[in-house]
């Protein structure tokens, strides 16, 4: 197959523009001009000459020439403008927001069909681990149960720090910002926003559901303590941020988002510090396990020049799972076993737990261990950041079938 010869116009040099900048000069097997870079601040220090960046997004799209835009900006609504524009325009567009995708995937998937442009986004759902593709690809016929993970590599490094070295939630989320792999303002990552948007881009590959990321329940690490790791490893447990989609029946699927206890034999029991891992599990496949870097320039520069080396022998994404129809429904309708740690009565009892298995109480702290509603998860949802509660997905099947 004869490969296109691409002329890039990439918009942000940040983090993940300059790490796609270094793994592009280094690729061997493949090479495409970068022939200009939008970028926002005119006084920042750059590491190119200046003649390489322009401060006005119409110098790229409406340069002929530039037949592929590769979006690697922070701000959503600026991305969804660019990224619209530029398929309008006819041209392909590789992206890695996250934000921008899910809260417009399924307008952003017809206007793929409309224009007849590519839009390839692998690095907006797990950094280094191609798990869209692999989706699209392998699993196109596959029936795929449920797919469960760890998809943001900064809490996940947080965690690790707090059981491994004891370290406290504060001072393990100033050691990632100082690392670079949380920005100065966490609350995408450590409240579990940014894997919920990553679930939801998942979730259209998986099951060809295109889900508004309001309709799905998460919750982050920012209100864990130090009793609570304690707590997982006196059981055996490590307690990673795990976001989980999978079928309750032949044409209806749920998905949420958990801190959940991992034991000692599981496979996401040892993926730490900023790695994620991706379990999928099928009839015919069984279980298979992803795992790589889920931070990092390089890391996610990796997965941008993937899509653009495949954009290169004209490659789309087709939603096969979407074109299939057999997934219909979403639902909410979904039991599981938390834990979940509390100082008031009150607040314990607006979860309506049932069948507790365990309960503790001291002057310190208050835990129980019991069955709850995903749909009294999500009603509770704007309450629950001024509760002074914890809550953890224990991990033991209460749903049959799932």
């Amino acid at each position: 197959m004869t490969r296109e010869k691409l002329r890039i116009g990439l918009f942000g040099y940040g983090c993940v523009g300059q790490g796609l900048h270094d793994v592009l000069n280094s690729s061997a097997g493949f090479k495409a001009d970068i022939v200009r870079i939008c970028v926002k601040d005119r006084n920042k220090k750059r590491r190119l000459p200046m003649s390489h960046f322009t401060f006005d997004k119409n110098d790229i799209l409406n340069d002929t020439s530039i037949n592929l835009i590769v979006e690697l900006i922070d701000d959503a609504d600026e991305a969804f403008n660019i990224v619209t524009t530029a398929m309008k325009k006819g041209k392909n567009v590789v992206s890695a927001n996250k934000l921008m995708i899910a809260t417009h995937f399924r307008e952003l998937v017809d206007m793929q069909d409309k224009y007849k442009v590519s839009l390839l986004y692998e690095a907006s759902a797990g950094a280094s681990i191609p798990i869209i593709r692999n989706l699209e690809e392998y699993y196109d016929n596959e029936l795929l149960h449920s797919l469960r993970g760890i998809l943001n590599g900064t809490t996940n490094y947080i965690l690790t720090k707090m059981h491994n070295e004891g370290t406290d939630y504060n001072t393990a989320l100033r050691e990632a910002q100082e690392k670079g792999f949380a920005e100065s303002d966490p609350t995408l990552d450590v409240e579990g926003w940014d894997a919920k948007y990553k679930l939801c881009i998942i979730t259209g590959h998986a099951y060809g559901l295109f889900l508004d990321p309001g309709e799905v329940f998460h919750y982050g690490i920012n209100k864990i303590s130090t009793f609570d790791i304690r707590y997982a490893k006196e059981k055996g447990f490590k307690i990673k941020l795990v976001p989980f989609v999978g079928k309750t029946s032949d044409d209806t699927v749920t998905s949420f988002v958990l801190p959940r206890f991992i034991s000692s034999d599981k496979y996401l029991y040892n993926v730490d510090n900023e790695y994620n891992g991706v379990i999928t599990e099928a009839a015919f496949a069984d279980k298979q396990f992803f795992s790589g870097k889920g931070a990092g320039g390089h890391a996610t520069g990796s997965a941008v020049l993937s899509d653009i080396s495949a954009n290169s022998y004209g490659y789309r994404y087709e939603y096969k799972k979407h074109q299939q129809g057999t997934i219909t429904n979403y639902t909410r309708d979904y039991e599981l076993e938390i834990y979940l740690r509390y100082k008031n009565e009150k607040d314990r009892k607006l979860f309506g737990l049932k069948d507790v298995s365990e309960y503790f109480s001291s002057k310190m702290n208050k835990y129980v261990i019991g069955i709850v509603k995903l749909e009294t998860l999500y009603r509770l949802r704007e309450q629950l950041p001024g509760m002074d509660v914890f809550i953890v997905n224990t991990g033991r099947r209460v749903n049959a079938g799932i």
